[in-house]
């Protein structure tokens, strides 16, 4: 028999992202009240990708919202990849940076695994050094990637019962895939992580009580792929004859998940969320011995 349609909740990320920005705004005034500088976050972008550009211009003015300083670091696209981690060793240096970001995609011939290695790991806000990657892959305090982080914080909000639940993720980057993998297991969630070669994914999709699609294939994810009932964070965003779309069948997904992402206002505004709280996590844990720890 047909299950009874489901009263689906198309998850509103600005709305909540602006809840956390404010309770982030309130500490940070509570900070500079005290005779402290303000956070600070250092973005550096290689060449002129107007997409990354954008972005930064973003998290400018998040920055600015929530009384954060922001400094950007812009480097041409012939600088190579000493030049850039040239940058990066300077802003470790420096005793006014709390977190730093190196902006991708990076031009070809800079290898950004060596650009992230670079960094300080206290000032890893972005969660992408292998010190932090690995505090995570063994449950340790540490600096956690911002988008995994912000798709918790929407279970979270929405009150998605992780314990015992099946979790599929669909994408093994190490930006998204593997990090928020191990932060549902952490929730003690059974996880499933699927990928390109995944056998019968609609299958494994079908028993998913939450269903995370972080592939960038557009409209992978179809209605009669979803569980009823199941929580369903899209986080692919991909351009169809000019009209942005996700990983998944977002009008599909209405009266069958009981919660859904859009691929605008989703899981997007909690991604630069998160980045603003660990930088304030680093700004506060300055001076204090290491390893910093981040709440995650």
């Amino acid at each position: 028999m047909p299950s009874e349609p489901h009263q689906t909740v198309v998850v509103d990320g600005l709305a909540l992202s602006r809840e956390i920005r404010a309770r982030l705004a309130e500490a940070v005034a509570r900070h500079v009240q005290d005779g402290r500088r303000p956070p600070s976050l250092a973005v550096v972008l290689v060449g002129d990708d107007r997409a990354s550009a954008a972005y930064i211009k973003g998290k400018r003015r998040a920055c600015e919202r929530v009384g954060m300083n922001s400094v950007e670091h812009r480097l041409e696209a012939s600088a190579t990849e000493a030049d850039v981690i040239e940058t990066v060793e300077g802003l470790n240096r420096d005793e006014a940076v709390d977190g730093i970001l190196v902006q991708i995609p990076l031009p070809d011939g800079i290898d950004p695994n060596r650009v992230a290695e670079a960094i300080d790991p206290a000032k890893d806000v972005d969660g992408l050094h292998p010190l932090n990657a690995g505090r995570l892959l063994l449950g340790q305090p540490g600096w956690v990637a911002c988008t995994p982080l912000g798709i918790m914080k929407i279970l979270e909000h929405h009150r998605i019962p992780l314990e015992g639940a099946n979790a599929v993720v669909i994408g093994r980057s190490a930006i998204v895939g593997k990090p928020i993998s191990l932060l549902l297991q952490r929730a003690h969630a059974t996880v499933t992580m699927c990928h390109s070669r995944t056998r019968d994914l609609a299958a494994i999709c079908r028993e998913a009580d939450v269903l995370v699609a972080a592939v960038g294939v557009p409209r992978l994810v179809k209605a009669d792929w979803i569980k009823p009932g199941a929580a369903v964070i899209d986080v692919g965003v991909s351009v169809i004859e000019g009209e942005l779309v996700g990983d998944v069948d977002t009008d599909g997904a209405r009266g069958i998940a009981s919660i859904v992402t859009p691929h605008r206002r989703g899981v997007g505004p909690m991604t630069i969320t998160m980045l603003l709280q660990n930088t304030l996590g680093a700004y506060e844990c300055a001076g204090r011995p290491r390893p910093r720890i981040a709440s995650s």
